[in-house]
């Protein structure tokens, strides 16, 4: 299943996502992957595995065109020239040429005209042919507002915290409204109950009102999720290191939910995000150095 960006470039609607992979299990992981059927990775600067996707994506041998390699800038890379490099650094360790998706991985308000000035170096990576489609992550409807009206090139995706105990509709509807193609992260609610994460999380895959809709297609509670944003027009990177579960995230294409399914699991929304909240800068977080190799 693919969708189409903004820009007419097509990218597979569900990716592996390798947020919290450790990087001696990340290269397995994604080589499982392609194997099981993605055509899509997900990373980050930040995640400090860039180098073990590369090399996962090259024991696959699948051509380089065949495979959708998405990243993203990290803060601390912000401004206009330090974002060009962060693109080195990039395709220096995933071993490629050119990126098919780059974001900024923050919109990091507390220095918001460096944010604007990173993204200026995407558009101009974009230009260049150096990346094939450009966007956001964690950009909430008034950073989007912002950063619209002082660049040029729309964002084709924002890559944001969604699953059914948090849905972000006012986002979804400004990424709508603009043609961004809204990206689940945490899809199926890993974040809810990572350690850490603070108290009292309600863990979105035991909810009995999913797993009955689970069991009556004879799918997993991730199954159910991972339709539901399909079938919802988004993209979804689950994340996961065990082949089973690689494979089971994949094997989503074969059932469809209802209507009122669809609703069931709309209803479920809570308004609690689990994830940080974009509008809270983490001084010491952001100023993290992305190493050069």
């Amino acid at each position: 299943m693919e969708l189409k960006l903004n820009n007419g470039v097509t990218m597979p609607a569900l990716g592996l996502g390798v947020f919290q992979s450790p990087p001696e299990e990340t290269t397995a992981a994604v080589q499982t992957a392609l194997e099981v059927g993605y055509r899509h990775i997900d990373t980050a600067a930040a995640y400090g595995n860039e180098r073990e996707v590369g090399e996962g994506i090259r024991r696959s041998a699948l051509p380089r065109g065949d495979v959708f390699i998405e990243t993203k800038v990290w803060v601390s890379d912000y401004g206009y020239e330090q974002a060009l490099h962060a693109w080195d650094k990039a395709v220096g360790k995933l071993g490629v040429d050119q990126l098919d998706l780059l974001i900024l991985h923050q919109p990091a308000p507390d220095r918001f005209e460096k944010t604007i000035a990173a993204y200026k170096a995407l558009e101009t990576l974009l230009k260049d042919g150096r990346v094939r489609a450009i966007g956001v992550s964690n950009f909430m409807p008034h950073h989007l507002q912002q950063l619209l009206a002082e660049t040029d090139v729309v964002p084709a995706v924002n890559q944001i915290e969604l699953h059914p105990y948090f849905q972000q509709p006012a986002v979804q509807t400004i990424d709508e409204d603009h043609r961004i193609l809204t990206q689940a992260w945490s899809p199926i609610g890993g974040i809810t109950f990572y350690p850490g994460w603070g108290e009292n999380r309600k863990n979105v895959m035991r909810d009995p009102v999913i797993a009955g809709v689970a069991q009556s297609h004879g799918k997993t509670p991730a199954q159910v999720m991972l339709r539901w944003h399909l079938q919802q027009g988004r993209s979804a990177i689950p994340k996961s290191t065990n082949p089973s579960r690689i494979a089971e995230n994949f094997d989503v294409f074969d059932f469809e939910l209802t209507a009122a399914e669809l609703a069931a699991i709309d209803a479920l929304e809570t308004g609690v995000r689990s994830g940080p909240d974009p509008d809270v800068a983490r001084p010491e977080r952001f100023a993290m150095v992305i190493p050069e190799a």
